[in-house]
Parts: C-alpha cells; sequence; structure tokens
C-alpha cells in the first residue's frame, strides 16, 4: 500500500457517523426493505463483476456499526473475505474481529492510500451521495478508477418519491438550495449540507465519469420504481 496519502488514526473514536438516521421511528421497517435490496444488489454484483477466489476487492465505505441488519452486508455475503480490503474515514476496525480474514484501512478524506491498479474491484454502496459537492464526487470516482481494474457503485436515485435518509416525500426533487433550506427548517440541519447528503441522478452520474472510462447504469426497483442507481463497469488503463 501507498501510504503517501494522509490517514486517520486506528485509534480515533470507533462511533458511527449516523447516515442512517437511526433514532428515526421507520428506521426498523425501513433497514428491513434496505436489507433486502442490497441483498439483490450484491446478486447483481456477483453476476456482473464475476468475481473468483483470487479477486482482491476493496469495499469502500464501511460502518463500526453492528445493529443494523444492512451494515457492512457485503462482508456478511462474500464468500472471499480474505480477499477483502475494507476501507472507511471512519473507525470501523471491529469488521476485523466480526468478519474473518478481512483487512481493515481507515483512510482520510482525501484520496485512498493504495497503489494503481491494486484491486480487481472496488464495491462501494450508498458512498458517494455522502461524498460531498459535485467536484468531490468526481474526484472519487476517479480514485476509484485509479485504484481498480473494475467497479462497482450503488447510490439511491435522487428521482425515487423518498428520500431514504431523511424518510420524506418529494421535497429532495426541488433544486438543492431549497432542499437543504426547507432541511434546516425542520431541524435536519446534518441532512443539509452537501458534506453529508447529495443525492445523484442518472444524468449527474454521467458528468462525473471521463469520457475514456466505459461503465453501465443499471436499476434496483422498489414497489416498481427504480429506487437506486448501480454503476459497473472496467478500466481500460492497464
Amino acid at each position: 500500500m501507498d501510504n503517501s496519502f494522509n490517514m486517520m488514526s486506528k485509534q480515533s473514536n470507533n462511533k458511527s457517523i449516523d447516515y442512517f438516521f437511526s433514532t428515526h421511528p421507520l428506521r426498523r421497517y425501513a433497514s428491513n426493505i434496505s436489507y433486502h435490496a442490497r441483498r439483490n444488489m450484491f446478486d447483481t454484483f456477483m453476476r456482473c463483476m464475476q468475481p473468483t477466489e483470487q479477486s482482491r476487492i476493496l469495499d469502500i465505505g464501511v460502518t463500526p456499526d453492528q445493529c443494523l441488519p444492512e451494515s457492512n452486508f457485503f462482508e456478511q455475503c462474500y464468500p472471499y473475505p480474505d480477499q477483502i480490503v475494507a476501507s472507511s474515514i471512519e473507525n470501523a476496525a471491529n469488521i476485523e474481529q466480526s468478519y474473518p480474514g478481512v483487512q481493515f484501512v481507515q483512510t482520510g478524506k482525501q484520496g485512498l492510500p493504495f497503489k494503481d491498479k491494486a484491486f480487481d474491484i472496488v464495491f462501494c454502496a450508498a458512498v458517494l451521495e455522502h461524498v460531498g459537492t459535485r467536484e468531490e464526487q468526481r474526484a472519487f470516482i476517479t480514485e476509484i478508477i485509479r485504484v481498480s481494474r473494475g467497479f462497482f457503485l450503488t447510490t439511491p436515485n435522487r428521482y425515487y418519491p423518498i428520500e431514504f435518509h431523511t424518510f420524506l416525500p418529494l421535497l429532495h426533487w426541488l433544486p438543492q438550495p431549497w432542499h437543504q433550506l426547507l432541511l434546516r427548517y425542520a431541524g435536519l440541519d446534518f441532512w443539509a449540507k452537501t458534506e453529508n447528503l447529495n443525492l445523484l441522478s442518472k444524468k449527474d452520474i454521467h458528468s462525473l465519469f471521463p469520457a475514456s472510462i466505459p461503465y453501465t447504469i443499471a436499476t434496483h426497483k422498489l414497489w416498481g420504481l427504480p429506487s437506486n442507481l448501480l454503476v459497473y463497469g472496467h478500466s481500460n488503463v492497464r
């Protein structure tokens, strides 16, 4: 691994960032739906990316949370844990005890501390919407492409009627400044910050990828409507 990037200490507090809105009364119900949706998306990953026992996998965005059923679902499902490097800006070192064979690396917010093409596949679920501005999301995808030969990302579809983090309907279809203003008015200041929530549409995703990288955008449907966007492909840079 290339340690030229500034990495956060593994001794930091391992309390998870509450991206899940765990105190919301609908959280348990939503988590059950989320778990089954993520299992379906995992099946799509296995079918589209066709990893082998030798494939080196980087899972970006693991969490120290051990309470919600959907937390770290990739580690729950993947049959070759010895091939997984799990990473997060949070201290999720406890994942190594929960899933023996998995290696954890805590990262900073600027770049990934890995060499070019260090991994066969990067798996990244429900992280892109938490990276920040479009420019920061573009830089994040550039890093994913740099360290991998293949990538599989998922993110909520901005144009699904329900916003999955706040459980509010339709407000997220407004221009972002209006949406954020209404969230602050509702006391949801955490979600009103672009660094914590910046939803994407298919058009937004197209704007983030360099023209030289082929990729496919698929959807996962919930109640008949596309609730999540699945982006996968292989880098043509060797």
